[in-house]
């Protein structure tokens, strides 16, 4: 299981307890593509050009539902594979 899958997996079975800099590797590795960056608010998009705002939440982990974001959109855009 590659890096990418176990984030993955890490991701969809505790959406609300992934770190933000889990959060961000598993953008990167999946061809997301950082923007900019406006106070706490990151700005990505993914291959299709999705845009999806990420703000790291208290004790540095990632905010659940932003992750969720994420997954309902990565599953949108790899439903074929």
């Amino acid at each position: 299981m590659t890096k990418k899958e176990k984030l993955l997996a890490k991701a969809q079975n505790n959406p609300r307890g992934l770190s933000f800099v889990d959060f961000q590797t598993l953008l990167r590795q999946v061809d997301w593509a950082f923007d900019h960056q406006t106070g706490s608010h990151q700005i990505w998009y993914s291959p299709t050009g999705y845009r999806l705002s990420v703000q790291e939440a208290n004790g540095g982990k990632a905010k659940g539902y932003q992750v969720e974001q994420f997954l309902l959109q990565y599953e949108v855009e790899n439903e074929n594979d």
